[in-house]
């Protein structure tokens, strides 16, 4: 893949990171509501951010990644992420996303993950998107139940976390289980229909 585009959705614009997100990924990942729900490190090390954000691209042109930054459309302020982790042999991509604390119970994380399922199968051409969630966080379960995915299983004590081992649900969903929509296909910006 060339370049990463913009999606834009009704309320959301989801753009690849740049360093100067840094701040904001430290502030917000930092936060030990998100840590606490996701795989995230508390408390967020200084760094790290920066560390983690320069790798995107090598992730991107290898196409074993497509992170994108997680914004407000009107005033383009960060409120969390979505990636898809590819195994380009498999066509398939594992999905993950986090949204700030002061965003959550406002539909944000399903209009990110939508736009960015429709992404992984109209532009990568991807077969299978799965996702995981702590099972003590049905939340994120509900966002992926309402993307279109369906409930594959739980994985008892799969993930250990703060010294506590973590049953997790796995979600999963199929390219012919979306209807083909259109997104428009410009590397600047290309349109998801939510």
């Amino acid at each position: 893949m060339d370049q990463q585009p913009v999606l834009a959705t009704d309320r959301l614009l989801l753009r690849p990171y740049t360093l100067s997100d840094a701040r904001a990924v430290q502030r917000l990942c930092g936060d030990y509501a998100v840590s606490a729900t996701t795989l995230l490190p508390y408390p967020y090390p200084d760094g790290l951010a920066e560390v983690w954000i320069a790798s995107l691209d090598e992730g991107t042109e290898r196409g074993n990644a497509a992170a994108f930054a997680v914004t407000l459309a009107g005033d383009g302020t960060l409120i969390g992420g979505a990636r898809l982790r590819i195994e380009p042999d498999h066509a398939r991509g594992e999905l993950g996303f986090w949204v700030a604390k002061t965003c959550w119970g406002r539909g944000y994380a399903t209009e990110a993950v939508r736009a960015l399922i429709e992404y992984g199968f109209s532009v990568l051409g991807l077969h299978r998107i799965h996702a995981m969630h702590f099972s003590r966080n049905p939340a994120s379960g509900r966002v992926m139940e309402k993307c279109g995915m369906v409930h594959e299983g739980r994985l008892r004590g799969h993930i250990k976390k703060w010294g506590v081992y973590e049953d997790v649900d796995i979600w999963g969903i199929l390219s012919e289980q979306v209807p083909p929509t259109r997104m428009y296909a410009s590397p600047a910006l290309s349109r998801v229909p939510v």
